[in-house]
């Protein structure tokens, strides 16, 4: 069974999740409207790796016995200035959700949940990949500028991005 401060901290994480996942919808649907539909592509598929994660995270509160409670998901924004604003946007709010993480984490240490702090192991690399990833595309972006071929050549490659479902579903 899951200690309460744990669960509290998990179903928070799970709310977090959908958060995301929703923030990134949003993104989405902001770049299909301007035509950037690679940048599009790029943002739907974090918008499913968010889902996975919320999803590994509500299959594991319940391998341990613990209750899932899903809360309302406040509402996210959308519209961004330009793409290199929404990955700024996008690298912030990965840092906060690598904050959370690591609390989550810490509150394993506290209380002697070594399964706890095990299954998040994952997740502390998936954050590091996310910020990575997120920094990378900011260079990008800035190098890129005004250069409306620079953007179309970028926003090809996003377009070639596809779903690959988190390793740790399978676990």
């Amino acid at each position: 069974m899951l200690n309460n401060k744990i669960q509290d901290a998990l179903n928070a994480q799970i709310n977090a999740e959908f958060w995301s996942a929703y923030l990134y919808l949003s993104m989405a649907m902001h770049f299909e409207q301007e035509g950037l539909t690679g940048i599009a592509n790029w943002f739907k598929i974090q918008f499913k790796e968010e889902q996975a994660h919320a999803e590994i995270f509500i299959n594991y509160v319940n391998q341990r016995g613990g209750r899932v409670t899903l809360k309302a998901i406040d509402a996210v924004p959308t519209q961004w200035e330009s793409p290199l604003d929404a990955f700024k946007a996008t690298l912030a709010h990965e840092e906060k959700v690598t904050a959370m993480i690591n609390e989550i984490y810490a509150i394993t240490e506290e209380v002697h949940d070594y399964a706890t702090r095990d299954r998040l192991k994952w997740f502390v690399s998936e954050q590091v990949e996310e910020e990575e990833t997120a920094r990378g595309l900011i260079d990008k972006f800035t190098m890129i500028g005004d250069n409306n071929m620079g953007l179309y050549m970028l926003d090809q490659e996003l377009g070639s991005r596809v779903y690959n479902a988190p390793s740790a579903l399978a676990e």
